[in-house]
């Protein structure tokens, strides 16, 4: 069984002998009892508006009345359930410990780890482990424009579109700013090949004819579209380090995070037992 679940049924076990006592407080009125398990009307304090009417309360109460009925018979139900040889005590101190230690872990993550990956360690890490990172779907490094139809000023964007001189790259910047749905107009990035094709009519673009319309405009009944292929890399080549730049950085942090823990655990051990507080029999 799952521990969470376990010691969480240990703590209803709990609350619910807690909650056994006769009502003897007459300021704090019982609003609902599912068996020996009371909800008190203090239980509420801070759930009503400073501007809340009486009506709004009452709604207010009626519904967190209902909800606390139907979970609290419920976890009344799974504390009926545990089994009979189920060591409670255990089994909550366990989930304790647990708790306070992935506490103290985090504060020591956030206190001794080192976030910063510089472009050096980012490339090594890539040329050791590149091998994993082998691509599902082919990507591309494109440009792309996807403007309304009828266009804006048509034959100034064929014309700018066609020419690669870096004044008409400026301008043809400016004008897909001012008109275009869609832009991608910077050819460093990887596009996932499937990505692009979701913005172009469904079948226009797909891996098996990526290669054969490299270059292209079109036009639909509401978009026209233009495409320029820049690079391929197909399905089951590696990836570009540019593409899989973050998940290798998580990759790092999170191997740098565990040995932040390790080296730790290992020190308060060391010290533990240089005090003579750690004994074996």
């Amino acid at each position: 069984m799952n521990l969470f679940r376990v010691a969480t049924a240990a703590l209803l076990l709990l609350t619910f002998a807690r909650c056994s006592e006769p009502d003897t407080n007459a300021d704090d009125p019982i609003l609902a009892r599912v068996h020996q398990k009371v909800l008190r009307l203090s239980e509420l304090d801070g759930m009503f508006p400073p501007d809340a009417t009486a009506e709004d309360s009452s709604l207010i109460k009626g519904a967190f009345v209902r909800r606390w009925s139907r979970e609290t018979v419920l976890e009344w139900e799974a504390e009926r359930n545990l089994p009979s040889d189920m060591n409670i005590d255990r089994l909550v101190r366990d989930y304790r410990a647990s708790l306070v230690s992935s506490h103290y872990e985090e504060v020591l993550v956030s206190l001794r780890l080192d976030s910063t990956i510089t472009q050096a360690e980012l490339e090594a890490y890539y040329e050791e482990s590149k091998g994993q990172y082998l691509l599902e779907r082919p990507i591309v490094r494109c440009l792309f424009i996807r403007v309304p139809y009828p266009t804006q000023d048509e034959e100034q964007l064929q014309q700018l579109w066609n020419n690669g001189k870096i004044t008409d790259s400026m301008a043809l910047e400016n004008y897909c700013e001012r008109f275009a749905e869609v832009s991608l107009l910077d050819p460093t990035p990887w596009y996932s090949l499937d990505d692009i094709a979701k913005q172009l009519p469904e079948g226009t673009l797909t891996a098996a004819n990526v290669n054969s319309k490299r270059e292209f405009s079109q036009q639909d009944g509401s978009f026209r579209y233009y495409f320029r292929l820049l690079e391929l890399k197909p399905r089951l080549e590696i990836a570009p380090l540019s593409y899989v730049e973050d998940q290798a950085r998580k990759v790092i942090l999170h191997s740098r995070k565990r040995q932040v823990i390790e080296e730790a655990r290992e020190e308060i051990f060391e010290r533990e037992l240089r005090r003579n507080n750690i004994e074996t029999f």
